[in-house]
C-alpha cells in the first residue's frame, strides 16, 4: 500500500497576506481561518490506482491556532471521479496510508461531510483560479520579487504542501458560502498561497 502524487496546490484563506498560520501564528481575522485549499493531482497513483488529474479540495473552517487542530472541513471530490479513485483519494488525504499527508490529516477534527462536486483549478501564467461547484471560488496572483520570479515561503512551521517552497499569492476574489461550516465569505485581497507537491509514501 503506497502512493505517489505529484500536483500542484492552490490555497485561499480569510487571514490577511501574508497568512499566519503558516508560521505558527494565531489567525488574524477574528481568531478564525476559513481556507479554500486545493490539490490538483497531476500525475499520480495511490495503491496501484491512477489518480492523474483529479482534484480534492477541503472547505475549512479553523478555530484558532492552525497546529491545535480541530478543524472542520467539508471535503469535496472532483466529481469526474471513479468511485475507485475517490475511495483511493480519501484514504491518502484522511491519513489512512501514512505518510507526509497523515500529519495533516491529524489536524482534521471533524468532516461535516463529503461532496461529488464540479471543480475547476486552472494555473496560467501564474495566474490561478479554482471554483467548487456553487459553494467558493477564488482568484489569485503570485508575489513577485525583484528578480521577476515568485516569492516564496520555505522552512515554514505549517504547510499544506510539506517539502515544498510556497509561492506567497494575494486572492483578488475569495467567495465561499458553506453553511455547514458557518462560512459565508466575499473578500478581496486577502491571503492566498500557490505551490507545487510530490506526496510519497
Amino acid at each position: 500500500m503506497s502512493y505517489q502524487l505529484e500536483g500542484r496546490l492552490l490555497e485561499v484563506c480569510s487571514c490577511n497576506v501574508l497568512c499566519p498560520c503558516w508560521v505558527g501564528q494565531d489567525p488574524d481575522n477574528d481568531g478564525t481561518c476559513q481556507a479554500i485549499v486545493a490539490w490538483h493531482i497531476d500525475k499520480g497513483t495511490i495503491d496501484g490506482v491512477d489518480v492523474s488529474d483529479r482534484t480534492l479540495t477541503l472547505l475549512a473552517n479553523i478555530p484558532g491556532n492552525v497546529l491545535k487542530g480541530n478543524w472542520r472541513v467539508l471535503a469535496v471530490i472532483d466529481d469526474r471521479s471513479t468511485p475507485q479513485q475517490e475511495e483511493a483519494i480519501l484514504n491518502v488525504w484522511t491519513g489512512k496510508r501514512g505518510g507526509p499527508v497523515a500529519d495533516l490529516a491529524q489536524l482534521v477534527g471533524e468532516v461535516v461531510g463529503v461532496e461529488r462536486l464540479p471543480v475547476t483549478f486552472t494555473v496560467e501564467g501564474g495566474k490561478g483560479r479554482v471554483k467548487i461547484g456553487q459553494l467558493a471560488e477564488a482568484e489569485m496572483t503570485p508575489f513577485m520579487g525583484p528578480g521577476g520570479q515568485p516569492t516564496t515561503l520555505n522552512e515554514s512551521v505549517f504547510s499544506t504542501i510539506p517539502g515544498s517552497p510556497a509561492y506567497v499569492s494575494q486572492a483578488a476574489v475569495y467567495k465561499s458560502r458553506v453553511p455547514a461550516l458557518g462560512i459565508n465569505l466575499d473578500l478581496h485581497d486577502h491571503n492566498a498561497v500557490q505551490g507545487d507537491f510530490r506526496f510519497v509514501a
